[in-house]
C-alpha cells in the first residue's frame, strides 16, 4: 500500500509532463513545421554542424556543473540532468526551470541546499563571466560592430568601495551565509581538476551556441562572417536576460534577428536563421527534454 501511494505521485508527474509536451508541441507546431520548411532546404552539412553543436552543449552545461561542486556526480545522470534542465528552461521564465532540476538534482546527490544553490550561483556567474570575455574577444576582432559603453574610472572605484562597504557591514546570519559562498568558492578554484571544469565548460557552452547560430547561418547562406554572427548573438543573449521569459524565447529571438538585421544581415535572412537555431536548440529538444524529465522524476534521479 506505501509502495502504491509512492508510486502514484511520480504516475501523475510522469503523465502531466508527457500531456503538457503534446500541447506545447501541436500549439508550436506552425513554427516548427516552417522552420523544417526552410532547413529543409539548407547546406545539411552545415546543418550537421548545428546539430552537433547542439549536442555538445548539454555536456558542457554538465561539465561546468561539475566544476561548480567538490563532490564528483554521476556523469550520465547529470548529462541527462541538464538534458531536461535546457527543457524545463523552457517552460519557465528567467531560468527558473533549469535551477529548479539542477537545484533537486543536487541535493539528491547529497549536498545541502545551500551548498546546491551556491553551486547553481557560482556556474551562473562562470557563464556570465565567460560570455562577456568572448563578446570583449570578438568585439576586438571585429572593429566597429559593438560599441561597449565608456565606464569611467571614477564609476568603478566607486562602485568597489560600495561593495567593500557592503561586505563590511554585514552582520549575523547574512555574513555567515556570505563567508559560506566564499568558502565553497574557494574550495572548487582549489582544486585544479574542478576549476577548469567549471571555466572550460562555461567557455564551451557559450561558445558552442554561438557555433550553432554561425553554423544555421552559414547553412542558410548569410552574408555575415562567422565572427560578426557569433558577435550578434552573445550580444543578443545577454540582452536578452533582461527580460524574463521562457528560455529568452520571444526576447532573444526579436534581439538575435535585430543584432543580425544591424550588423547587416537581410531582415528576411536573419529571421530564417533565428528559426533554424530555435528549431534546434528549443523545439526538435523540447519534448524528448520533457520525456527525460519526468523519467528522472520517477526513478527519483531527481
Amino acid at each position: 500500500m506505501v509502495k502504491t501511494r509512492s508510486v502514484l505521485p511520480h504516475a501523475a508527474l510522469t503523465l502531466a509532463v508527457l500531456v503538457g509536451a503534446a500541447y506545447l508541441a501541436r500549439y508550436h507546431w506552425p513554427v516548427i513545421q516552417t522552420g523544417t520548411d526552410r532547413l529543409a532546404v539548407a547546406d545539411h552539412g552545415w546543418l550537421f554542424v548545428a546539430a552537433v553543436a547542439t549536442g555538445g552543449t548539454w555536456v558542457c552545461s554538465a561539465l561546468a556543473q561539475q566544476g561548480a561542486v567538490t563532490r564528483p556526480l554521476p556523469t550520465g545522470r547529470l548529462v541527462a540532468a541538464q538534458f531536461a534542465a535546457s527543457a524545463a528552461n523552457h517552460v519557465l521564465p528567467a531560468g527558473l526551470g533549469a535551477g529548479a532540476v539542477n537545484l533537486r538534482f543536487l541535493t539528491r546527490c547529497g549536498l545541502p541546499v545551500a551548498r546546491s544553490a551556491t553551486a547553481l550561483g557560482v556556474k551562473a556567474t562562470a557563464g556570465a563571466v565567460a560570455r562577456a570575455l568572448l563578446i570583449a574577444v570578438l568585439a576586438t576582432a571585429c572593429p566597429g560592430v559593438l560599441r561597449l559603453p565608456g565606464v569611467s574610472v571614477t564609476a568603478v572605484a566607486v562602485s568597489g568601495a560600495v561593495a567593500a562597504t557592503a561586505v563590511v557591514l554585514l552582520r549575523g546570519p547574512l555574513r555567515r551565509a556570505v563567508r559560506a559562498v566564499l568558502a565553497d568558492v574557494r574550495a572548487v578554484h582549489g582544486i585544479p581538476a574542478r576549476a577548469a571544469a567549471l571555466w572550460g565548460g562555461s567557455l564551451a557552452f557559450a561558445a558552442l551556441h554561438a557555433t550553432v547560430v554561425v553554423a544555421v547561418a552559414q547553412a542558410l547562406e548569410l552574408p555575415l562572417s562567422p565572427a560578426r554572427v557569433a558577435l550578434a548573438y552573445l550580444a543578443a543573449s545577454s540582452a536578452a536576460v533582461l527580460l524574463p521569459t521562457p528560455g529568452g524565447i520571444g526576447s532573444l529571438d526579436a534581439a538575435l534577428v535585430l543584432a543580425l538585421t544591424l550588423t547587416g544581415a537581410p531582415g528576411v535572412a536573419a529571421a530564417s536563421v533565428v528559426l533554424g537555431y530555435r528549431l534546434l536548440t528549443v523545439w526538435l529538444p523540447l519534448v524528448p527534454g520533457l520525456v527525460v524529465l519526468a523519467v528522472l522524476a520517477r526513478r527519483r534521479v531527481l
